[in-house]
C-alpha cells in the first residue's frame, strides 16, 4: 500500500506545481495491477506446457502412423500436428457433423475414455483403398454401412495400438478400441461442461486430406498431469539401443511373404493357334530339358535352378545365386 502524505507534504507539492518547479507530466503513477479474467465455466485446467507436451506426444504418434498405415492402404500417408487447445466438451461435440466417425478408446489404466474423430472423406478413402479401389472419396457424404464400419474398425485398431509407444515416457497405457459411433449424441463420455484437450492432426492419404481430432478429457489425464511437461518427458526418454532395432527389423523382414516363381521357358504362337488349343496339344518352348531355369523373386532374377520334384510336388534345385541387381 502506498504511503499517506501529510498535510505539509501536500502543501509543498501544490506549491511546487504552482511555481513550475514540478511538472505534472513527470509524475508517473504506479502501474496498475493487471487483472486476468477467470471464466468459472471454463476453468484453466490445461496449461500451455501441458498442451505443448501433448503436441510432442502426438508428433511421435504421427510418425508411427506415417510409417505403419501405408502397409494397409498401399498409399503414402502424411501426418502433421496442427495445433492443440483446451475447450469444453460441449464445444467439441456441437462442432461435430453427421455422419461422423468417432472411435471411443478405453485408456486403461487411466480412468475414462478418449475420442478419436476421423473426417468422413478420410473414412471413405480408407474403405475404397481397403476394398481395392483408387482411394477416391465420395462426392456426397452418406451414412456408413455395417460392412464399411467393420473395415474401418481394423484401421482404428491399428491407430489405437500405435498410441502405446508415444505415451510410454509418461505412463504405460493399454488402449483398447471399444466401439465406433457415427452419431455424436451416442458418444457422451463426459459431462458437457468438462474441460478437454483437443489435438488437431492433418492427415493426407495420397491426394485426399482431412482432419483427425483426438479428444483427451481432463478427468482421464488428471492423475498424470504433473508428468505432462516437456522437462519430465525428455528426462524419462529411454535410450534406444540401435541393435535392438536392427534385430526387430530383421525379424519383421524374415516373416515377410515374397512371391517366387521359376520360369520354364517362353514361346510365341499365333492368336489363331491359341484359340484352337486342345487338351494334349504341345507348345514348344525356347529352352531344353537340361537347361537351368530362371528363378524370380518378385520381378528380379535371383537364382538359377534345375527342375525336379519333391514330396509329390513340382520343385526346383538351386544351382546358382545371382548377386547382381
Amino acid at each position: 500500500m502506498a504511503d499517506v502524505l501529510s498535510q505539509s507534504e501536500i502543501d509543498a507539492l501544490l506549491k511546487q506545481l504552482s511555481t513550475g518547479e514540478l511538472d505534472a507530466d513527470e509524475i508517473v503513477d504506479e502501474p496498475a495491477v493487471k487483472i486476468k479474467d477467470y471464466d468459472f465455466a471454463r476453468p484453466a485446467k490445461f496449461s500451455k506446457e501441458h498442451l505443448r507436451t501433448l503436441e510432442i506426444i502426438f508428433e511421435n504418434f504421427g510418425r508411427l502412423v506415417s510409417s505403419n498405415l501405408p502397409a494397409y492402404l498401399r498409399k503414402n500417408v502424411q501426418i502433421d500436428v496442427m495445433n492443440s487447445e483446451a475447450v469444453t466438451y460441449s464445444e467439441f461435440s456441437n462442432a461435430l457433423s453427421n455422419p461422423v466417425l468417432l472411435g471411443i478408446v478405453n485408456f486403461a489404466p487411466l480412468n475414462g475414455n478418449i475420442l478419436i474423430e476421423l473426417a468422413s472423406n478420410l473414412g471413405f478413402t480408407i474403405i475404397d483403398r481397403m476394398l481395392g479401389g483408387l482411394g477416391d472419396p465420395l462426392d456426397k457424404p452418406r451414412d456408413f454401412s455395417e460392412i464399411e464400419l467393420s473395415v474401418l474398425e481394423r484401421i482404428f485398431t491399428v491407430l489405437v495400438d500405435l498410441l502405446r509407444e508415444p505415451w510410454e515416457n509418461v505412463v504405460e497405457i493399454h488402449p483398447r478400441l471399444e466401439r465406433i459411433e457415427t452419431n455424436s449424441q451416442f458418444a457422451q463420455i463426459i459431462s458437457p461442461s468438462e474441460m478437454i484437450a483437443i489435438i488437431t492432426i492433418n492427415m493426407s492419404i495420397g491426394t485426399v486430406e482431412g482432419l483427425m481430432n483426438v479428444c483427451l478429457p481432463f478427468m482421464t489425464l488428471e492423475d498424470i498431469m504433473d508428468k505432462l511437461n516437456t522437462k519430465y518427458w525428455f528426462s524419462t526418454m529411454q535410450s534406444k539401443d540401435s541393435e535392438n532395432y536392427v534385430e526387430f527389423i530383421e525379424t519383421a523382414i524374415n516373416k515377410a511373404q515374397i512371391p517366387i516363381r521359376a520360369l520354364l521357358g517362353r514361346s510365341s504362337i499365333a492368336v489363331m493357334d491359341f484359340i484352337n488349343l486342345q487338351v494334349g496339344d504341345i507348345i514348344r518352348l525356347d529352352s531344353h530339358m537340361d537347361d537351368e531355369l530362371d528363378v524370380y523373386v518378385g520381378n528380379i532374377v535371383k537364382f538359377k535352378a534345375l527342375p525336379g520334384s519333391g514330396a509329390e510336388n513340382y520343385a526346383v534345385k538351386v544351382t546358382e545365386i545371382i548377386r547382381e541387381e
